[in-house]
């Protein structure tokens, strides 16, 4: 199927690095921002990072400095490495862009955001 896979993601102590990946089937993302989320209890739903079609690159204050975003050269998967990662990080990560823009936008996982696709989601757990 099209649409966004997410790989990535998992368990490590605080201080600890993680990269989650974001993968275009179906689409390239050269034509398209994509922008990271993640959901938890404590926290809600915050916009982490968006990386845009340019690939320049935006951060919540959050996790500027200590998360960084990329994009592999054929333009069909996104990184955002995940360093110094602290208890508080702990989440489910998704991706999402705004392809294919003949659907209807979506929110998701109690995100006010709406975009045309998402990724599963991936569970990010840092321990002290």
């Amino acid at each position: 199927d099209a649409g966004l896979v997410q790989s990535g993601g998992g368990s490590v102590q605080a201080g600890g690095s993680l990269t989650l990946s974001c993968t275009a089937q179906g689409f390239t993302l050269d034509r398209y921002d994509v922008e990271w989320y993640r959901q938890s209890p404590g926290d809600g739903c915050r916009m982490l990072s968006t990386l845009y079609r340019d690939a320049s690159t935006w951060y919540d204050r959050s996790v500027r400095g200590r998360f960084t975003g990329s994009r592999n050269s054929a333009k069909t998967t996104v990184f955002l490495q995940m360093n110094s990662l602290k208890p508080e990080d702990t989440a489910v990560y998704y991706c999402a862009t705004n392809w294919p823009e003949e659907t209807d936008r979506v929110a998701k996982a109690g995100c006010p955001y709406k975009h045309n696709s998402w990724g599963q989601g991936t569970q990010v757990s840092v321990s002290s």
